[in-house]
């Protein structure tokens, strides 16, 4: 089994199970299980693991989300509907204390009003939305940068107080 720094947990919130069929003109035409399998493709190539998970109930995303330190190494979230209301989603965020990286199909701020907020966003160390299905994978490909910058940042850290 891949250690945590090599494991990334996707997951996908509220009715992203229809995409393909939901609203076309809105999140296109791809089918959630076509961005999961091209997410395991480019993690392959990046030389990291990637669980993906969806789940129309905050309640089984939040498990997750608490199950994820040490088994984790950073999230990709794409909270959908939850991204505007869910406090318990963003404390469980906050608690499990990774890596977070937002994610939306759509361009958020191009649409209605309530949807320009996001109570995800203050934790994430970035937010992409409007590429489609592209953005899941430069989230992942940017989460896996922010990882290793953070692994330099450490044996870096670790090789002065090994000089000191």
């Amino acid at each position: 089994m891949e250690s945590a720094e090599k494991r990334i947990l996707v997951l996908h919130g509220p009715n992203l199970n229809l995409l393909g069929s939901r609203e076309p003109a809105v999140y296109g035409s791809t089918t959630l299980q076509e961005i999961n399998a091209s997410l395991q493709q480019r993690a392959a190539s990046l030389g990291v693991a990637v669980d993906c998970f969806q789940s129309n109930y905050e309640g089984a995303l939040i498990e997750r989300i608490q199950q994820a330190p040490g088994v984790y190494a950073a999230i990709l979230i794409n909270p959908a509907a939850l991204t505007h209301y869910s406090y318990a989603l963003r404390d469980a965020l906050a608690a499990a204390a990774l890596p977070v990286l937002e994610v939306h199909l759509s361009n958020i701020f191009s649409r209605e009003p309530f949807r320009h907020h996001s109570v995800i966003s203050p934790l994430a160390r970035g937010v992409i939305c409007g590429l489609g299905p592209e953005g899941y994978l430069l989230g992942l490909e940017a989460l896996v940068k922010i990882l290793q910058q953070e692994e330099k940042k450490r044996l870096s850290s670790m090789h002065v107080r090994q000089q000191a």
